[in-house]
Parts: structure tokens; C-alpha cells; sequence
């Protein structure tokens, strides 16, 4: 795992020597020629790597990778005290500043040379790294063998008892009838999901029970060798092999990978074949191989398991393709499979009731890995009935995993997909688990702290946030993060990585020396804490210097004093700090000395001001204020020149349903031009600023991706649009106006949405805007026909229409909005008559009404929207509920046939109460007699 470190250092030594070329001579010599000396490393260090990771290797090699990442650490750590170092030089300004300083001028230089020093003893100690190298006989390594080891743990995983198949019969039937029914062309089924999850077994299981009905049949392990030539040889052997026949003679001496293409060709052109290919791992795979299996229109079937989603939509380019994505095993199959295996020898093989809790327990940390389910079931079964071992087991299980020989195999099989990564990747994976287990990390708080750390490599083509995104996709179809919410244009939202994959990135983490291992440890070089409320104290108390580059700080309940002169004296490397829902009020101007700091966060805390001294934040990129108390933004952040992030509102939660709910902060106007870097600005109160010197200065924005605007006077909506088309970036634009009255006017703006205020009507370019996936109309009071204007755009997911239609009656007529999937009509007080054509609206899945007190129906057609799956309805009035409850509605018959039909009720206290069709606490709620005040 040193390749992680040393490739992110030679990325700081690339951008150092670019930018840092007029520092001391001797110190930019000194760089230069480490990174000479970890560029030619580098290339030995995947070999390395992979064989420090191997159980029973040399521990030389092990001791050898060990050094070169402390060194790589060394050398981090030295270029930023020098840099440190060098900033405060530059910043002593004017003469007084120069005849006060000349003392620290020359302990400046003094400093500078004991850098020097330090440099040239890590060179020294980075070429002896390089000879002991030599010795050790590491070469350069085969891309394709990264994480082999000697046996392969995967090796008879498809070898399974029956008693072990537990929560796969509905994918093994569908599978099943994918395999022998259908069209005659070629189809290839993909089995994707993380490791562990029982890809292999399930196809096993499938292949076994269909492949006496094809002419061949054929399992290939594909693994992650590159040897294609030996992989086509092994396919021409399980075909002769299942016909009890040797294959042609000479066949292991071709070495010509067209040959065997062609072998393989001939012998398959007239058959109806099925063929697994288990465990793929690249794209390059399947367009070898692919040439090998002809199309023949015999209904030939091909299997892949993967656990890569691109692996999978890969192979759609030259055939039919079905993925099939695996899911975890439900609480109750785990647990079903656990006692299963962990009582398998006995006669019974139930789990006795003694155990039954404690069972479950277990499962449920297993979170529905099979693999695990197994491996632990396995264990427990050398345990007896015994309930004090099962307990045991149970507190202890994260560190059986790791030290337990009968689980290495879990870890070693999980770590697989880990040193698969390129190093890019390894390094913003291993940071998902600085995140405690079980946590569910904001997507974009987690691509802004990769961004901070310097883990996103500059891309020509994109943004640093566009890189990390595509990053974060990839690790996802890895099957390596997983995604708890999507928003409804599909963007995840937030992730987290599996618990059983969150130990082995703790004990990568703990091996890299990255985190702390323990609470009570005080390890100075670990470059990440994660710190809660009980050890922020312990935080504060702490002495020395520390090479921490990230701080986040969870749950503080109480402001402890010394913290922040702690962090400015003990953390000067510090680069993320992130204090959200922190307690206190006030920001110490301390926070000024944390020069390398790039990522601040203070979202939801109870923060009034910004301290002056924010603006000696020169490397800040991200500034995140929202839910904060800042109103306004101090003129020093004039020198953030490289800030890209700046998100500050103050929410209004006594006022949700308010114009005004998010509040936007004071920014002068005359700095707004100088944060030329700025890639998203929201929200900025507009009524404070005088606004066409405002506007002429956001023109300079040009790198803006997202704008939020509030308070907008109505007499400058025109030089707001002229602002606005400089921003050729523009993909996400907020505007809210002074009050629900005010016209914003935008004819003039260019087609880029969600607008708060009055529209009277669309303005012409609306109907230019063929790429907009969601919209957002709040107090708009737009006609009907702009309603039509709305449903030809063909790429319109959501659409929020807010106080924003005056009419009696919508309608939605056949033909539009035809990929729309979410829509909300909230708060249209006039509204009679909802009318939806039938075919109108194809694929919606949510519809959100309400409250309109004068609606007098559902929709007719509405029970005829086959996609729809969740009708919720909004402080309607309870006739209008009776009117399609069950049995004694007269309506019901329009939605009995929607799986998720909601009321939900709010009472002037904002207490909400929901119910669903049903439910029998809404009848009685429909029918007391005591009044309730709805909201």
C-alpha cells in the first residue's frame, strides 16, 4: 500500500516544482531529485505491494514497503513546513513589517536551512531505499496480477452444500427461464454485486441445472489474469471435457491468440452452447473473448459474474445483455443460513432458543454478506451450543475478522476488490472509512474533502468536483460504496461502504498509519481523525506537532476553550477542518494560522460571524456556512483567490412554507469580482446590494456552475440576466424575489432551474431548454398554457409546481411530459379539478397533492398510470380523504390498484402526523369531532 502514498506525494512534488520555482535553490534542487528517485520506485511498488499483502510473504518485503511510505510521509511533511514557512516570509508586508521582522527574517532562514537538511536526509534515505530494492529482487509489475496470492481463497467457492443455498430460488428461477426461454440470438446474463455476495454460487447452481440441455457446455474461471491465449486454451478443454473427450492435440503449444479465436469459432459455429466466465474483472475481457463465441442463432447463452457494473454494460455493445444485480440477504435468510451452517452436524439443525437472539444479533452485522453468514456460521460451529462463546463472539466480531484464521478468508477475498484500484482510486476509497461504520456520508461533503486533500487529479477536459465525481461512480459500480439515497434525477446523495468492507478500509487505514487505531492513542503522523464529542476534549489538551491533514469533528456537545489555539499551534498542516453542528458561536481569529487549510465546514452550527482573519486562508477551495448563523460575509475573503465552494443560508424553520425559508447572506458586492475561482455561490441576499455594481461584478464569475440569488428586485432582473449569460458553466440557477408579489423579470435570461417569485408566464426561452431534468416553481402563478410549454420538454424528471398556478382547473394532457417520473401540485388554493388524460404522464412513479381545499377529486385516469407507485396527499380536506377509502369510498376504485397511497397532516406546530390507505388511525382521524387546526 505504499503505491497510495508515494503516488500521492509525487503528485504534491509535480505541483510543488510548478509553482514553488523560486524558493531556496538548494531546497528545489533536493526536490527535484526525490522525485526523480519515487518516480523509478513507483513502477516496483504495485509488485511489492501485492506481495507484502500475501499471507506468509517475505517480511523484508513487507519491512521494505514499510520504509517507503514513511519516507513518502517525510517528504509530504517537510515540503509543507517549508511552503508554511515561505507563506509567512511573503506575508510581512511594509516597512514597519520589515524593520520588526528582521529577527524573524533570519530565523526564517535558519528554518528554511534546517529544511534543507531534513530534505537531503530523506533523499538519502530514499536511495538506500532504492538499493535494499535491488537486493530484494522487486520488479516491475504485471498490471493484471495485482492481488494474487499463492492460493487463490475463491478457489471451490462454487463447490456449495445445498444447506448453504438459502434466499437464492427467485434469481435461480428467473435465471433459469432467462437461459432457456427467449430470442435465438446470443445473450449473455450478468451477474453483478460486491464480493462475497454469492455471484459465483448462484451461477453454479443455475449452470448446473440447464446445461444438459445445450449442445456444449463450458466453466472458465477468468480471475484476474491478463493471459488471454490460456484462457481461450481453457475453454477449448471444458468443451471436450464435457463430451468426455481429449481436446486436439498440440493445442496447449498454440500460443496465437487469433488461432485459438479461430479453434474456437469452428468448434462452436453450429452448436447451441452456454459458457460461464466467473469472476471478470476488465472490459478488455469480453472484447477478446466475445470473437470467440459466434452468433449463430442457436439461443446460445454466455454467464458473466462480476463484481464491476461497467464490466457488465460493457458487453452491451456487441449482444444482447441482461444484468442482474444481486441483492443482500434479508435479516431473516441471514440468519436462516447462519444457523444452517453453524448447526449443519447436527441431527436437527435448528437454532435452539438459548440462541436464537444472539443469532440474529450476528446476522445482522453481517448485513446480509453470504460470505460472512457462512464463514462465521463455520466458526460457531466448533462453538457448540455454548452461549457465553457465542456472546463472546458476537462483542468481539470485528476483531475475530481480523485475527481469526477460519475468517482470513473474508477479509482476503473482500480486500481483492481494494488492491484492484488504481492508486487514484485506492486513496479516495481508503478515505470512506475515515467515516465510523454504518454512517451515511453526504456525497458531495465527501467529494469536496477528496478535492481538499489532494486526491482528485486535475483533468484538462473537467472540474476538480466533476473528476471526483466520476471517481465516486466508479467505486460505486465497483460495488465498493454503496448508495443510500438517489435524488429523482438519479444523482446519489449519499453513500456509505458496507459494514464488513468498512474493517478491511479500517485495517488498510491502521496499516497505512492514516488513522488512529485506538481512542486512547495519540499517534502524532495519523493523517486522519475522526473525532466525537468525548475525545474533542482530549483534543484540546494535546502538545506537540502533528501531521494531521483532516479533522472531523461529530456530535460536540460543548465548546472547549483551548481547541482552537490547540489546532493553530499543534496542526499547522491541518487541510479539512470540519466543524458541522458545532455548539459554539464564535470562530477564534486563531483559525487564520491553519495556512494550508483548504476545506471548512460549518454547516448547522450556531456560528454569528466570521473572524478577519479568514481571509489568510489563501488555499481555502471549500467555505461551507449552510444552516449557519452567518448573515454576512467579511470583505477579507477578497483574498480567497482559489475558493470554488461558498454555501451559506440562514434557515428560517419557524417559517418553512415561507418565500424567505432559505436566507441568503450579506456579501459585498466590490469582492464578489475577485473569487474569480467560484464554481458555486449560494445564496446571496441581493436587496442589500446596490445592484448593478453587483451584477457588472458577478459577470467576472465566469467558472459558475451554481448561482443562488435572494431577494431579487424586480428592476434588475435584466442586469442580472446580462450577468447570467457570461456563465457559460451554468447548470443550476436559484432566483427568489424580495416577496410572493414581485415579478422577476427573466425574459431576457439565457435558457438554464427554480425560480421563487411571480412568473405570470413562462418566458420564451423555456421552451429551449431540451437538457433540463428538474424544475421548481414556487409562487409563479403561471397559466395554463405555459403548462403545455412544460410537458414538451423531453428530458423533464421533476417538476415542482409551489403556490404556483391560480387556476381552477390543471390539465395534463396525452403527449407530455413523457419521462417525467416525479410531480408535486403543492399549495394551489384554487385549484377545482385536477384533470389527467389517459396516456398522459407514462412514466411517473410519485405524485404529491396538496393542500388544495377546494379539490374535489382524484383523477379518473389516475388508477390507470402504470408506473405510478406513490400517491401522497397534503393536508387534504376529510371529505375529500373519505371520498377513496376503502369499502365505503366511492373513489377508491381509481387507486386501489397504487402500492403506496399516503395522507400526511401538519398542525400549526409543525407535528406531523402520517397515515396510509388503511391505516385505521385515519379513519379515526377523519372522523372525531374534535376540531384539529391543519396547516
Amino acid at each position: 500500500m505504499a503505491e497510495v502514498a508515494v503516488n500521492l506525494v509525487l503528485e504534491r512534488l509535480i505541483s510543488f516544482l510548478k509553482e514553488e520555482a523560486q524558493l531556496l535553490t538548494d531546497f528545489h534542487t533536493e526536490v527535484a531529485d526525490i522525485k526523480l528517485e519515487l518516480d523509478f520506485l513507483s513502477s516496483f511498488l504495485r509488485d511489492a505491494d501485492a506481495r507484502a499483502a500475501t499471507q506468509g510473504s517475505d517480511e523484508a518485503i513487507k519491512t521494505w514497503v514499510k520504509h517507503v511510505r514513511e519516507a513518502a510521509y517525510g517528504i509530504e511533511d517537510v515540503i509543507d513546513e517549508y511552503m508554511l514557512c515561505a507563506a509567512k516570509h511573503r506575508d510581512q508586508q511594509g516597512f514597519k513589517a520589515f524593520l520588526k521582522n528582521i529577527a524573524s527574517l533570519i530565523r526564517s532562514l535558519k528554518q528554511k536551512r534546517e529544511m534543507v537538511s531534513k530534505i537531503q536526509d530523506l533523499k538519502r534515505s530514499v536511495q538506500e531505499i532504492g538499493n535494499k530494492r535491488r537486493r530484494l529482487d522487486i520488479h516491475v509489475s504485471d498490471q493484471g496480477g495485482s492481488s494474487r496470492g499463492h492460493v487463490d481463497p475463491r478457489a471451490g467457492l462454487h463447490f456449495v452444500e445445498s444447506d448453504a443455498l438459502v434466499g437464492i430460488q427467485a434469481s435461480r428461477d428467473e435465471l433459469i427461464r432467462r437461459l432457456n426461454d427467449g430470442e435465438p440470438m446470443r445473450t449473455v446474463i450478468s451477474l453483478v454485486g460486491m464480493g462475497g455476495l454469492g455471484k459465483t454460487t448462484l451461477a453454479k447452481k443455475v449452470f448446473d441445472d440447464v446445461k444438459d440441455g445445450f449442445d456444449f457446455h463450458a466453466w472458465v474461471t477468468a480471475s484476474q489474469s491478463n493471459n488471454m491465449v490460456e484462457r481461450l486454451r481453457t475453454m477449448i478443454r471444458r468443451f471436450h471435457e464435457a463430451m468426455n473427450d481429449l481436446p486436439p492435440i498440440g493445442t496447449n503449444d498454440v500460443t496465437d491468440t487469433e488461432e485459438l479465436i479461430g479453434k474456437c469459432r469452428d468448434y462452436l459455429q453450429y452448436k447451441r452452447y452456454v459458457i460461464v466466465f466467473d469472476d471478470v474483472w476488465d472490459e478488455h475481457f469480453w472484447q477478446v473473448i466475445q470473437s470467440a463465441l459466434p452468433e449463430n442463432n442457436k439461443s446460445s447463452r454466455i454467464i458473466i459474474t462480476t463484481r464491476i457494473l461497467s464490466v457488465a454494460e460493457f458487453c452491451k455493445q456487441f449482444c444482447h445483455v441482461h444484468v442482474h444485480k444481486l441483492q443482500d440477504l434479508s435479516l431473516e435468510m441471514a440468519q436462516e443460513l447462519l444457523c444452517r451452517t453453524a448447526f449443519r452436524f447436527e441431527q436437527q439443525k435448528e437454532c435452539p432458543d438459548s440462541l436464537k437472539s444472539l443469532s440474529f444479533d450476528i446476522a445482522r452485522k453481517c448485513e446480509g454478506l453470504p460470505l460472512a453468514v457462512v464463514a462465521i456460521g463455520g466458526l460457531l460451529s466448533t462453538k457448540g451450543k455454548d452461549v457465553l462463546e457465542w456472546t463472546r463472539l458476537c462483542d468481539d466480531l470485528s476483531k475475530q475478522l481480523k485475527i481469526n484464521p477460519h475468517l482470513a478468508h473474508v477479509k482476503t477475498i473482500l480486500s481483492l476488490s481494494y488492491h484492484d484500484l488504481p492508486h487514484y482510486l485506492k486513496s479516495c476509497f481508503l478515505y470512506v472509512g475515515v467515516f465510523p461504520r454504518n454512517h451515511h456520508i453526504p456525497v458531495m461533503k465527501l467529494i469536496r474533502l477528496w478535492i481538499a486533500e489532494g486526491l482528485v487529479k486535475e483533468n484538462q477536459e473537467m472540474t476538480l468536483e466533476e473528476t471526483a465525481k466520476a471517481y465516486l461512480t466508479r467505486l460505486i459500480n465497483r460495488s465498493l460504496v454503496q448508495v443510500e439515497w438517489s435524488d429523482s434525477t438519479g444523482r446519489a446523495r449519499s453513500c456509505r461502504a458496507h459494514d464488513l468492507i468498512h474493517e478491511v478500509l479500517l485495517s488498510k487505514l491502521e496499516e497505512l498509519n492514516l488513522i488512529q487505531s485506538s481512542q486512547a492513542s495519540s499517534n502524532r503522523t495519523a493523517r486522519y481523525l475522526w473525532i466525537d464529542n468525548n475525545r474533542a476534549c482530549d483534543l484540546s489538551r494535546r502538545n506537540g506537532n502533528f501531521q494531521t491533514h483532516s479533522i472531523i469533528i461529530s456530535k460536540l456537545q460543548q465548546f472547549h476553550e483551548p481547541l482552537f489555539e490547540r489546532l493553530s499551534l499543534n496542526f499547522k498542516l491541518l487541510r479539512e477542518l470540519d466543524f458541522e453542528n458545532a455548539p459554539f458561536e464564535c470562530l477564534p481569529e486563531e483559525v487564520g494560522n491553519l495556512w494550508h487549510l483548504r476545506y471548512l465546514s460549518l454547516r448547522d452550527s450556531k456560528i454569528k460571524m466570521l473572524p478577519k482573519s479568514i481571509g489568510k486562508l489563501h488555499n481555502l477551495l471549500s467555505l461551507d456556512l449552510k444552516g449557519s448563523l452567518v448573515v454576512e460575509i467579511p470583505d477579507e475573503v477578497i483574498h480567497l483567490c482559489k475558493l470554488q465552494y461558498l454555501g451559506a443560508y440562514l434557515v428560517d424553520h419557524d417559517n418553512p412554507y415561507n418565500i424567505h425559508s432559505d436566507q441568503g447572506v450579506r456579501l459585498n458586492g466590490s469582492v464578489i469580482g475577485s473569487l474569480e475561482s467560484l464554481e458555486k455561490l449560494y445564496y446571496v441576499d441581493f436587496q442589500s446590494q446596490n445592484g448593478e455594481h453587483f451584477c457588472r461584478e458577478l459577470r467576472r464569475l465566469t467558472q459558475l456552475r451554481k448561482l443562488g440569488i435572494t431577494k431579487l428586485k424586480s428592476d434588475c432582473g435584466e442586469a442580472l440576466c446580462g450577468a447570467i449569460k457570461q456563465m457559460h458553466h451554468l447548470h443550476s440557477l436559484r432566483i427568489s424575489a424580495v416577496n410572493e408579489d414581485d415579478v422577476l423579470q427573466l425574459e431576457s435570461m439565457s435558457p438554464r432551474l427554480r425560480l421563487h417569485g411571480r412568473l405570470v408566464k413562462l418566458p420564451a426561452w423555456f421552451s429551449q431548454l431540451e437538457n433540463l431534468v428538474k424544475i421548481n416553481l414556487h409562487w409563479s402563478r403561471i397559466s395554463d398554457d405555459s403548462l403545455k410549454i412544460l410537458g414538451d420538454l423531453p428530458k423533464l424528471l421533476e417538476f415542482w409546481l409551489y403556490e404556483g398556478y391560480n387556476g381552477v382547473e390543471l390539465h395534463f394532457e396525452q403527449g407530455k411530459f413523457e419521462k417525467l417520473k416525479h410531480l408535486a401540485l403543492r399549495r394551489l388554493y384554487k385549484l377545482e379539478k385536477l384533470v389527467i388524460e389517459r396516456g398522459c404522464l407514462p412514466c411517473l412513479e410519485t405524485l404529491g397533492i396538496g393542500p388544495s381545499p377546494v379539490l374535489q377529486e382524484v383523477p379518473t385516469n389516475i388508477g390507470n398510470m402504470e408506473c405510478l407507485k406513490n400517491l401522497r396527499f397534503y393536508n387534504m380536506p376529510k371529505e375529500f380523504v373519505k371520498k377513496i377509502l376503502p369499502r365505503e369510498g366511492p373513489d377508491y376504485w381509481k387507486v386501489k390498484g397504487i402500492s403506496n397511497v399516503c395522507f400526511h397532516y401538519t398542525s400549526r406546530r409543525f407535528h406531523r402526523e402520517n397515515y396510509k390507505l388503511g391505516d385505521f388511525r385515519l379513519r379515526q382521524y377523519l372522523y372525531q369531532t374534535k376540531p384539529i387546526n391543519d396547516y
